[in-house]
Parts: structure tokens; C-alpha cells; sequence
């Protein structure tokens, strides 16, 4: 399908990654407990074990202590050290490394009359993410929800010839399956965090935010919401695309959002160079 021009897209007011992770990627940047990484500023050990310690921070929180301590001891001056350190003085170093990020695009693909433009835009971004991600660690992946049921299309990968093969057919039509989409999207992603402890998640979800089929007993919308918070609990971003039209829109996409903890973006005029833009302003944000 063809992409089309590009448009302006408003920036995303997101949430910034602030979690301290156990390991590297490539684009990214995190805190990171390893030795490895750029040193970006020291704390105070406070209780934890003396290691990767900050040599010049630590020197400068017991200069200022030199001729207190100096005068407190009781040996001849010529025995006195020349400069005392104490374990109060101690700061660890604080770096930053490289994350690898995973991109999962969630499209609800129910019947409407946009839906072949969403999924031009979708897999124009998708093929764009992935190129951009040459030698690199990010991985892309494709949800699609629609009739009764959410399918993996594309499982999380940064090879573009998987992508272009499992993205050639796409199917649409029928209900939308709302909770199914967001079920099937935390599963996809907690796996892949278990697999992959240093992985950043972001789903990009592609709806108006309106569910009519349930997984269970529960309300279409109570249950997506419910599974929602869940993903919200995980500490996964995610940004919902509001797909309805201005004019119709009841706040559901929005609403959404908010179970999610996550931004929400209307682009009235969907093209896949801005759907791809505003996943790389999210990924660009800095802990």
C-alpha cells in the first residue's frame, strides 16, 4: 500500500523512563547498576556495598572534613595521615547505557472506512522502524485485533524481510475486540521481558478506544480496562493513536489512555511518516 505525504504531528507529552536496569542495548538510555556505561554523576553510597566508587565526588565530600579530622587525632604530627577518607564519604558512580527498545504496534483492524488508510500508516512505520534499526537491537511487532480475536502478525523482530512477508495480508473486518487486543499485547510483551530482561517496552495502540466483544463476563469496556491497568502496573508505555473521527469522538480513546498511564494522540490525517515520527520522539525520551 502506499504511504502518502508526510504532516505535522504535535508533540507527545509521555512519561519518562526513570528505571535503573540490569543491562544494554542500543538507542535508548537508561540507568544501569553494571560497571559499564557513561558516568553521568555520583551518589551517596547510603548503605549499599563499596563498589564502582566515585574517586573524584568521594575526595571532594572529605576535603572539606581534612582539619576537623586532622585535629581529632591523637597521633604526633608526624605519624598523621595526610588526608583521611571515611565510609560516610563514599559515593558510588551513576551511569547510563544504551536500552534496547521494543516497538509493538496494536491496530484495531474492525470494519471501518479507515481502515485501509491505518494500515498503510501502520506498516509504513513499521518498515521504517525496522530499517532505522539496522545494527541494532530494537525489535518491532504487529497485533491486530478484529471480528472476535487478536492475532500476532508479526512476533517481535528487527528482520525486515520477516516483516514484508508478514505483512503482505493483513486481515479486516467484523467486531473489535478491544480487551482481546490488550490481552494478547501485555502477554506478547511480558514474555519478551522474560526473555529479554534489558527490553523497553512501548505499545503504539491504533484505536478509537471503543470495544464491543469481551473475553470473558465482564463489559467490553470494563475488561479492556481492567487489562489496561495491568499493563499500566508493569510499567510498559504505551500511546494510544486516536482513530475517531473529531466529530464522533465520545473520549474513549483518551479515556483509554488514561487506564494506561499514556499519552494520547488524534491525527486527523494518518500517514505512516507521522505515525513513525511520533514513535521516534517517544523512544528518543531521556530517564
Amino acid at each position: 500500500m502506499a504511504v502518502g505525504d508526510v504532516f505535522r504531528v504535535r508533540k507527545l507529552a509521555t512519561p519518562l523512563d526513570r528505571i535503573t536496569r540490569s543491562s544494554a542495548g542500543r538507542r535508548s538510555t537508561s540507568r544501569t547498576e553494571r560497571k559499564r556505561g557513561r558516568y553521568i554523576t555520583a551518589r551517596p553510597m547510603q548503605g549499599r556495598r563499596v563498589d564502582d566508587l566515585a574517586f573524584d565526588a568521594t575526595l571532594r565530600a572529605a576535603a572539606i572534613h581534612q582539619r576537623e579530622r586532622q585535629s581529632q587525632n591523637p597521633k604526633s604530627k608526624a605519624q598523621n595521615p595526610k588526608f583521611v577518607v571515611r565510609r560516610q564519604d563514599f559515593f558510588r558512580k551513576v551511569r547510563v547505557r544504551r536500552m534496547a527498545n521494543l516497538v509493538m504496534f496494536v491496530v484495531d483492524a474492525s470494519w471501518s472506512m479507515a481502515v485501509a488508510e491505518r494500515m498503510a500508516a501502520t506498516k509504513g512505520a513499521i518498515m521504517s522502524l525496522l530499517t532505522d534499526a539496522y545494527q541494532r537491537r530494537d525489535r518491532v511487532g504487529l497485533i491486530v485485533f478484529q471480528k472476535n480475536t487478536a492475532t500476532l502478525i508479526l512476533p517481535p523482530t528487527s528482520s525486515v524481510e520477516l516483516a514484508k512477508k508478514a505483512l503482505a495480508d493483513i486481515p479486516v473486518g467484523g467486531k473489535t475486540p478491544l480487551a482481546a487486543g490488550l490481552s494478547l499485547a501485555y502477554h506478547v510483551v511480558m514474555r519478551e521481558k522474560m526473555l529479554h530482561p534489558e527490553v523497553v517496552p512501548l505499545l503504539i495502540i491504533l484505536t478509537d478506544g471503543a470495544g464491543n466483544v469481551s473475553l470473558g463476563h465482564l463489559p467490553p469496556q470494563i475488561e479492556a480496562y481492567k487489562i489496561a491497568n495491568r499493563i499500566r502496573d508493569e510499567d510498559i508505555r504505551s500511546v494510544v493513536i486516536n482513530m475517531e473521527h473529531v466529530a464522533f469522538d465520545q473520549g474513549l480513546a483518551r479515556k483509554l489512555a488514561e487506564n494506561l498511564d499514556g499519552a494520547c494522540l488524534s491525527l486527523h490525517d494518518l500517514r505512516a511518516e507521522a505515525l513513525y515520527a511520533a514513535v521516534k520522539q517517544e523512544l528518543s525520551s531521556k530517564p
